[in-house]
C-alpha cells in the first residue's frame, strides 16, 4: 500500500491528464486592479497549471479536460494554451449566447502584492463554460482505457465551481481507479468559491466524498482544516504558517480517516512579506516524512501558482521513478523558481531546477 504503482509510459498516450477550469488572468503588473489602465494577460488555473508545468519544464506528455466559449475571448485563451504545449484534444467549446448568460470565459484579476501589501485576486467566473461540464459528458472510459493515462490530477477549485463540477471529479476518479491510474488531488480551499453554495460545511461535504478516491493528497494547513475538518496544533487563527511537527501530528488523523492515501504533501511557507518568504515542503509516504531543503528569505516576484508548480515537480519525481525524497525536492525547487517570474505558470527549465537542487548559486549563466 505504501508505493505508487505507475503504469508503464509505453502503455499510455499521456503521462498526466488534468481536469479543471482555465481562466484568463488579467495582471496589472506593478499597479493595482482598482486603478490600472492596462492589464497583461496570462492563462492559468490550479489544475491546468500542473499539467502545463509538467509539459513545459519537465517535458511530460500532458492533456487537459476543460471548456471554453466559442468567441474571441475563448479563442485568445486557446491560443495561450497552445503556446503552453498542453494537448487540447479534450477541450470542449460551448456555443456563446452573445452576452454571457451562460458559457462565459472565466476571468481572474490578480495583483502580485509587494512588501507589506499581500497579493490579491478578484475572480469573475460564475456561469463559465468549464463550470457547466456535466457528469456523463466526457467519455472517461475511452480516455483512461483506450488512450491510457499514467496520472490523473484535479483539485478543490474545480470541485467548487458548480453543483455539477464535484460530480464530474468523482465520476472521473472512479473510472480512473478502474484502470489503475494514479490520482492526485489538491484541496486548494478558496473561501470565495464556497461562500455562495454552503461555505465551509459544503466544502467538507464534497471533499469527504472525494478523499477516499485519492492516492496523492496535496494541501496546506488551511486546506486540511477547512476541507476535511482536521485539527492542527500549533497553528494560529490567521493560518500564517504550519510547523512541521504540527503537520506530523495531523498526518496520523489523515491516514486514519483515509487509509487509501499513499502520499500526503504540503508546502511550508512562512510569510515575512509578500516578497520575502521562508520556503520548504514536506511529504509523507509509508510512515516516513521527507522534508525539502529549507530556503529562508526566498525572494518572490509573483507567488500565484507556486503551489501548482510544487505539485508538478512532485509528480515529475514520481513519474521519473526517483522516489519520495527526490519528489518533494523537485516540487519545492520548481515552485521556488516559478515564483521568481510573472504569471501563474512556470518559466523554469529542468536544468534550472536541477541546478537549484544541487545548491548552485544565482550567478550569471553565459
Amino acid at each position: 500500500m505504501g508505493e505508487l504503482q505507475l503504469k508503464n509510459a509505453s502503455e499510455c498516450r499521456w503521462d498526466v491528464l488534468a481536469l479543471g477550469e482555465v481562466m484568463l488572468r488579467l495582471d496589472p503588473g506593478e499597479g493595482r486592479i482598482r486603478n490600472t489602465r492596462s492589464f497583461r494577460v496570462w492563462e492559468g488555473g490550479g489544475e491546468y497549471n500542473v499539467a502545463r508545468g509538467l509539459r513545459r519544464c519537465f517535458n511530460q506528455r500532458t492533456s487537459v479536460v476543460t471548456a471554453l466559449p466559442e468567441n474571441d475571448i475563448g479563442d485568445l485563451l486557446e491560443d495561450l494554451m497552445l503556446q503552453g504545449g498542453v494537448d487540447l484534444s479534450h477541450l470542449i467549446r460551448r456555443p456563446y449566447d452573445g452576452i454571457g448568460r451562460c458559457s462565459r470565459q472565466a476571468l481572474n484579476f490578480t495583483e502580485r502584492g509587494f512588501g507589506i501589501r499581500g497579493a490579491r485576486g478578484v475572480s469573475d467566473r460564475a456561469h463559465s463554460a468549464a463550470s457547466e461540464i456535466k457528469k456523463g459528458e466526457v467519455d472517461w472510459h475511452h480516455i483512461f482505457a483506450k488512450e491510457g493515462i499514467r496520472w490523473f490530477h484535479s483539485g478543490g477549485i474545480f470541485a467548487a465551481l458548480s453543483k455539477s463540477s464535484a460530480e464530474v471529479v468523482i465520476e472521473a476518479m472512479k473510472i480512473a481507479r478502474q484502470y489503475n491510474t494514479i490520482i492526485s488531488y489538491d484541496l486548494n480551499y478558496r473561501p470565495s468559491l464556497w461562500k455562495g453554495i454552503g461555505g465551509q460545511q459544503k466544502a467538507r461535504e464534497v471533499n469527504k466524498r472525494i478523499a477516499p478516491l485519492v492516492d496523492v493528497m496535496i494541501g496546506n494547513e488551511e486546506d486540511f482544516i477547512a476541507c476535511l475538518g482536521f485539527a492542527v496544533d500549533g497553528l494560529d487563527e490567521n493560518f500564517s504558517g504550519i510547523r512541521i511537527d504540527s503537520f506530523k501530528k495531523m498526518i496520523s488523523q489523515v491516514h486514519s480517516a483515509y487509509p487509501n492515501l499513499i502520499v500526503v504533501a504540503t508546502t511550508l511557507r512562512e510569510v515575512v512579506s509578500a516578497t520575502i518568504n521562508h520556503w520548504s515542503a514536506v511529504l509523507w509516504q509509508d510512515g516516513k516524512f521527507h522534508k525539502a531543503r529549507q530556503r529562508d528569505n526566498l525572494e518572490i516576484l509573483d507567488r500565484v501558482g507556486g503551489g501548482d508548480s510544487f505539485t508538478s515537480g512532485l509528480i515529475y519525481g514520481y513519474l521519473a521513478d526517483m522516489g519520495a525524497s527526490a519528489a518533494v525536492e523537485y516540487g519545492a525547487a520548481h515552485a521556488a523558481l516559478a515564483m521568481t517570474t510573472p504569471g501563474d505558470t512556470t518559466m523554469a527549465s529542468l536544468e534550472e531546477v536541477k541546478k537549484l537542487i544541487a545548491g548552485e548559486s544565482a550567478r550569471i549563466d553565459r
